[in-house]
């Protein structure tokens, strides 16, 4: 008997709020090489592309990461199988639902591993076998969860107790039940216990057992779901969700909608290095430290300085002197210190900040889009500077802007200008001014990246002033 084959699901969100001022809402911890030179998207992905009986993963992603998800993805040399558009966030229940009825068309047997983008898994080989071990209870009918192995009398996970082992399969078990966030001393109960796991958040189901569940527990997000794949639209490489159909899914968790209600619920117990890398401190935690139990990455000094997480992403030399268990992360626009044990609380700094209408927490000064980046260099009344950065081969889209005009300088490499009904070649050192409410155009035809200074001027300068004429990149 042909094994079922299993799709990976990787489910894309996060509001880049525990990883501040190094994450953003833009800019989410997954899409960051936190741990080496990839990306915990990257990781994610290559963790399950030469598993047996894998198929390419399935991505399910906020709209406004799609380009860099797909361009993350390309770097690591993986085509996904589809990439789906979420026009709004309504957690992982729809997100679930969603992969399930795709996948479902494709293959009746079809086994989804839903995983977050965002976590560690060190034991790759611990990590394969517990996939087996799933595949065949799922393949039996349970809607599966990994049960990690827990390290400490962590509060800051929901846990699982075991049940009794599979009946033909005793690596397997039913799960008993599954508990919230508990208190230390609980905690403390729980990991003496030898009965519990931290809930990691990984499944793995038939698409048609989800389907199934989901219909008899919460019928209202299946339906949504449906509507909103049968009226998803092609856009380039991706496949966009009907957003009034999928608006009008009740936010649920998996765990919540599903895992939590269903007598089909097994556990997998796995001891495979797994972190969720929710703060600072964890990544401290899973970080090489030196001799006096320090972390720095980028430009640091540190004297007479023990357990502290140093970063410094832009050149900025974070200099310590006689100080403990610090986060100290500095970028060209934040700096975060903080005690190490209040880590957890960043967010609360993140709230106040979008209370006060700061951009810090949903861009970084640098911004990627698809045809390169542009990083903000000044601004004040009624101007803006940028560094505008074009790859290879790319282009912006015809546009125009009603409120401001712009001048456009070329340090390096050559621009393929429209200005209206002219077409013509920039090259370095030489500058072209596009007025207020003139369709334009900026081109790379070359083979080399295109660097430029952008001044804008006007009455208003936001990144919403533009219409677009054509788009390759299919934005409206």
């Amino acid at each position: 008997m042909n094994s079922p084959t299993i799709y990976p699901v990787i489910l894309s969100g996060g509001a880049g709020t525990r990883l501040w001022p190094l994450s953003r809402e833009l800019f989410p911890k997954q899409f960051l090489p936190l741990l080496g030179d990839q990306t915990l998207l990257q990781q994610t992905a290559l963790r399950v592309r030469d598993m047996p009986h894998c198929a390419p993963p399935v991505v399910v992603c906020n709209d406004e990461h799609r380009f860099i998800i797909a361009e993350q993805l390309r770097q690591s040399n993986i085509t996904p199988s589809a990439i789906v558009l979420e026009p709004v966030a309504r957690n992982t229940a729809p997100a679930a639902a969603v992969a399930a009825l795709l996948l479902a068309d494709r293959d009746p047997n079809a086994l989804i591993l839903l995983m977050p983008s965002d976590h560690l898994i060190a034991g790759r080989e611990a990590f394969g076998h517990a996939i087996a071990v799933a595949a065949q209870a799922a393949s039996a009918g349970k809607l599966v969860t990994f049960g990690i192995a827990p390290q400490s009398p962590e509060t800051g996970y929901g846990y699982i107790r075991r049940g009794q082992a599979l009946p033909d399969n005793k690596n397997a078990f039913a799960v008993d039940r599954f508990v919230e966030k508990p208190d230390l001393p609980t905690a403390q109960k729980y990991l003496a216990s030898g009965e519990y796991y931290w809930n990691g958040g990984i499944f793995l189901f038939r698409a048609a057992d989800l389907l199934a569940e989901m219909e008899a527990l919460e019928p209202g997000i299946v339906a949504p779901c449906r509507d909103a794949l049968a009226m998803a639209r092609r856009d380039l490489d991706f496949t966009r969700l009907d957003k009034e159909a999928f608006a009008s899914c009740p936010n649920r968790s998996i765990d919540y909608a599903v895992m939590e209600k269903t007598a089909r619920a097994a556990v997998v117990p796995v001891d495979m290095g797994w972190n969720d890398v929710g703060s600072w401190d964890a990544l401290w935690s899973v970080s090489q430290r030196d001799s006096a139990g320090n972390v720095t990455n980028g430009a640091a000094l540190l004297e007479a300085s023990a357990n502290c997480y140093v970063r410094s992403e832009d050149g900025i030399l974070i200099a310590t002197l006689g100080v403990e268990d610090l986060i100290v992360i500095a970028t060209n626009d934040a700096v975060l210190v903080a005690d190490r044990k209040r880590a957890q609380d960043v967010k609360i700094l993140v709230e106040r900040l979008k209370k006060q209408g700061s951009t810090t927490t949903s861009n970084h000064r640098r911004v990627l889009r698809p045809w390169g980046a542009y990083e903000s260099i000044d601004s004040g009344e009624r101007h803006q500077v940028k560094h505008i950065t074009v790859k290879p081969g790319q282009r912006l889209s015809l546009q125009q802007h009603s409120k401001r005009a712009e001048h456009w300088i070329v340090v390096r490499g050559t621009a393929q200008v429209t200005r209206g009904d002219d077409v013509f070649l920039l090259n370095e050192n030489e500058s072209t001014y596009i007025p207020l409410g003139t369709k334009h155009r900026l081109e790379n035809p070359t083979d080399q990246p295109l660097h430029l200074i952008e001044v804008q001027s006007g009455s208003y300068l936001g990144e919403d002033d533009i219409m677009r004429f054509d788009d390759k990149y299919g934005r409206d």
